[in-house]
């Protein structure tokens, strides 16, 4: 079974400063048809003005990813932890216990697009924790590259639940397939551009949900960046 989400049937925002799209409910947005996807919690595709951005702010038990699509995103946690993120580094923040951060546009003038990721965790109260990686864009061409997992196979950053992200950047005939084992979904969140999954046309913002279906193909891409959750059950 595949479920698609249009774009424009997110959430929205706009403060100005921040321009936010949210696949889940999130803040003033609440819609109990879209709570959650499995352990997958939230999607935040945000545009953040030059020289703004969150201040000091805290977060605890969850798993937190930022993609960064263009611009840079400068992070500084209470952790000890400050550096400067741009498209093709994936970052991990574990919550854990506890932990403060903040987030700004490292430009003073251009905007910065980004993907905020909430995965919840496995269990709760664990220490806090932070890791980045970077994967160049011959890394994600033509083909599904995990960028986050459990077990950080294959040199991807490891998030403490039982989920695996993987990345694709797909044009033309490039394809990529995925096995999705029995029991576990997909969820397929278009990025930029445009692709078909499963057969149906999507393109960015659009979003797949996927339970039962044994394998997701990625094909007919159009300047196509995606991204590719395997999702387990949500924890009780």
């Amino acid at each position: 079974m595949i479920e698609i989400r249009r774009s424009a049937e997110r959430g929205h925002a706009n403060h100005g400063w921040l321009d936010s799209y949210h696949s889940f409910s999130f803040a003033d947005y609440y819609d109990p048809d879209h709570m959650h996807f499995g352990p997958l919690r939230v999607i935040n595709e945000d545009r953040i003005a030059g020289g703004k951005g969150f201040g000091t702010h805290g977060h605890r038990d969850m798993e937190i990813v930022t993609y960064v699509l263009d611009g840079a995103l400068a992070h500084r946690d209470s952790m000890g932890n400050g550096s400067t993120i741009r498209h093709g580094d994936v970052q991990r923040m574990s919550a854990g216990t506890g932990v403060m951060h903040s987030e700004f546009n490292a430009s003073a003038d251009e905007p910065v697009h980004l993907l905020q990721i909430w995965v919840l965790p496995q269990r709760a109260g664990d220490q806090p924790g932070y890791e980045e990686k970077r994967f160049d864009a011959a890394d994600k061409r033509g083909r599904l590259r995990v960028v986050a997992s459990p077990d950080g196979r294959d040199g991807s950053v490891t998030i403490h639940a039982d989920t695996s992200i993987y990345a694709a950047l797909l044009d033309g005939t490039e394809e990529a397939k995925f096995a999705l084992e029995k029991g576990r979904r997909a969820y397929v969140h278009v990025a930029r551009g445009s692709l078909t999954v499963n057969g149906e046309a999507l393109v960015a913002g659009d979003a797949a949900m996927i339970v039962d279906a044994g394998t997701v193909t990625l094909n007919q891409g159009d300047a196509a960046e995606v991204l590719l959750f395997d999702l387990g059950a949500l924890n009780a």
